[in-house]
């Protein structure tokens, strides 16, 4: 299921937006300014940005310049009552890949969601290539020099997230957070076992390392 982020002040159009989406197979975290959205790109992997311009603090404009910088590759679409040339080309300049113009019909929303999940390359295949390892996130699999590394699930996924974001640092907590359920009776310590396994695992790979950050977490370094 494909994750969607809407930046939208609106909190009644925020929930309409997610709510549609929600009912439409995906799956929308909402958020209202783009302190909030950062804090979710934190901690969590999206497909898509949905962002309005005018918001308090930081507009929508500096947020996907933001965004941009961090991560050429997601699909941005701006949402907003703004419709002058200016703020068109502005958008389209720091980088962003759609604009919509308020009041949004819903139904031509989910067409552009999905032409720009298809642009991205994200619709036919979830796949993340590091040299000669491939990880495939719809199979759950992980296949190094065209032999399968038998991965749990929770294993996979936090393989996927490191190597998602190579050299970004993730802490104990926020791994714990995202891949344990909250009932859970493990401490943050428990990670380590984990990237012990992964390391173990793919000793054989020189494409990649995983780092400890002393008193921090630990981070994907590429090759």
């Amino acid at each position: 299921m494909f994750k969607i982020l809407i930046v939208e002040d609106d909190k009644d159009l925020n929930k309409t937006v997610c709510t549609y989406l929600n009912s439409n197979g995906y799956e929308a975290v909402g958020c209202l300014d783009a302190n909030e959205a950062y804090n979710q790109m934190y901690g969590n992997m999206f497909d898509l940005i949905i962002s309005d311009i005018m918001m308090p603090k930081i507009d929508g404009f500096e947020f996907a310049q933001t965004v941009r910088s961090l991560n050429q590759d997601i699909p941005i679409l701006f949402m907003t009552a703004r419709d002058d040339f200016n703020s068109k080309q502005k958008g389209y300049r720091i980088g962003i890949d759609d604009y919509m113009v308020k009041p949004i019909d819903l139904d031509e929303l989910l067409l552009k969601i999905g032409a720009l999940l298809r642009r991205a390359k994200i619709a036919s295949s979830k796949k993340l290539t590091v040299g000669a390892l491939t990880l495939d996130a719809e199979e759950r699999s992980a296949v190094l020099d065209g032999e399968e590394i038998q991965l749990t699930v929770r294993e996979f996924n936090l393989l996927y997230k490191l190597l998602s974001y190579p050299k970004k640092t993730f802490t104990r907590s926020q791994l714990m957070n995202e891949f344990w359920d909250a009932e859970t009776e493990s401490g943050p310590r428990t990670v380590d076992v984990y990237m012990r396994k992964l390391r173990e695992k793919f000793a054989e790979c020189d494409d990649f390392e995983i780092v400890t950050v002393h008193g921090l977490g630990y981070k994907a370094v590429l090759k």
